[in-house]
């Protein structure tokens, strides 16, 4: 092989080892950024067309709704932990922090976090819907066509 032939392979080879060693850095990144939509049935059962379920460590989206009767706040600190449930399977979520002034028993939620034990979510933020009339488009999907809306007083 004549030397210029070898220093052309030499570039190619180095952009190409270049241009993979990127690629990886950023699915990497990507990956850790990636929060999965589950409702407390998935997270026990598995998804339902490909039986997947989340790892505990892992970071995930959780939606359904909020079991009534089941807040427990914390009187020395912003800790609470509520029950959220969907098809009849309950998984218990914990957050440290102000929820939003809209949340309350009964409601649909999303709640963003780390899956710290098979039933527990160990959650950094809690969303709340903004209306009667509004349920975020996963949740909704999730409960299906089944689901009536809590009643709420007038006062509310």
């Amino acid at each position: 092989m004549n030397p210029r032939r070898k220093k052309r392979l030499t570039i190619v080879v180095s952009i190409l080892i270049g241009i993979s060693l990127i690629t990886t850095l950023v699915l990497y990144a990507l990956n850790q950024n990636i929060d999965l939509f589950y409702t407390p049935h998935e997270i026990i059962h598995g998804k339902d067309d490909t039986g997947n379920k989340p790892v505990i460590g892992q970071r995930i989206r959780v939606g359904g709704l909020v079991v009534v009767g089941s807040v427990s706040r914390n009187p020395e600190s912003l800790k609470v932990q509520f029950g959220l449930t969907n098809k009849g399977e309950t998984i218990t979520v914990k957050y440290d922090g102000i929820l939003p002034d809209l949340f309350r028993e009964g409601q649909g939620i999303i709640a963003n976090g780390v899956l710290i034990e098979n039933r527990v979510l160990e959650a950094t933020e809690v969303l709340a819907k903004h209306d009667e009339n509004y349920m975020p488009k996963e949740v909704a999907d999730a409960l299906g066509e089944g689901h009536t809306p809590p009643e709420y007083s007038k006062n509310n």
